[in-house]
């Protein structure tokens, strides 16, 4: 998103932007000249609040680094920032999150009781406890998971982007790819039929190549799909490998 982009969308009723840095589903990474000028743009509209989604924040890889939207001059105050320990720490299925923001918007966000917002179990605070203890930015274990993200991505961006009609820019961040697959749609693929879209093309994947992926559509980017390489190495190179086969671009016409 670029801040052009972002003034051409905002009208008189805009009052939150969403903003996903490292970002799901592709792996961007917005530098701080990027935020600088968003946050530019937010400044001139006073009733605009910004809900920061920063979960991938330690998963970013070098040269870039995470800046937290909050961080930035005059951006504090109109800032809700929203993490949790799901990514870094891997507690997916313990599901605890945390809201930053000033007082006054976390007190009107602890109105809201149910069992996904208050509920939080002992069992996922003490191992968010025990997380917080394990150092700056997670410490060697976080930097090691990190290490073998990053080899993980290098590989499987790598195979798509010598897969001819498959076009992907390396990510910087989170675990996702988001490459665009538009040479395959609209055509007819041998032994399945029409690919009218990215649905038809992920079935199409998994019947043929047993390899689940997300259509791109579901996030607004129609002409791709989402693929994670949250997996180990040899998952992930079984999957390529069926993947190319089946994405040869003789199987379609």
């Amino acid at each position: 998103m670029s801040p052009e982009k972002l003034q051409a969308a905002i009208t008189d009723k805009s009052r939150v932007l969403i903003l996903c840095t490292p970002s799901n589903p592709s792996g961007a990474v917005y530098s701080e000249e990027a935020m600088r000028a968003i946050a530019d743009v937010v400044r001139e509209h006073p009733r605009l609040l910004v809900l920061s989604d920063e979960i991938y924040e330690y998963i970013v890889y070098p040269p870039s680094k995470h800046v937290s939207f909050g961080t930035l001059p005059g951006m504090y105050e109109r800032t809700l920032t929203v993490n949790g320990f799901s990514k870094a720490y891997s507690m997916t299925g313990w599901r605890l999150g945390y809201l930053a923001a000033p007082k006054h918007f976390a007190k009107a966000a602890g109105v809201i009781q149910s069992q996904s917002t208050s509920g939080a179990s002992s069992i996922a605070q003490h191992a968010a406890v025990t997380a917080l203890e394990m150092g700056s930015h997670g410490g060697p274990l976080v930097a090691e998971m990190v290490k073998a993200f990053q080899e993980r991505r290098d590989y499987i961006t790598g195979r798509l982007q010598a897969m001819p009609g498959v076009s992907l820019t390396s990510p910087h961040g989170a675990f996702y790819v988001l490459p665009d697959v538009s040479a395959f749609l609209g055509k007819s693929a041998q032994g399945f039929g029409p690919v009218a879209d990215v649905d038809a093309l992920c079935r199409y994947l998994i019947e043929v190549a047993n390899v689940a992926l997300v259509p791109g559509d579901a996030f607004g980017a129609d002409p791709c799909i989402r693929i994670s390489y949250a997996a180990s190495m040899e998952t992930l190179e079984k999957a390529m490998d069926r993947m190319e086969k089946a994405l040869k671009l003789e199987n379609f016409s």
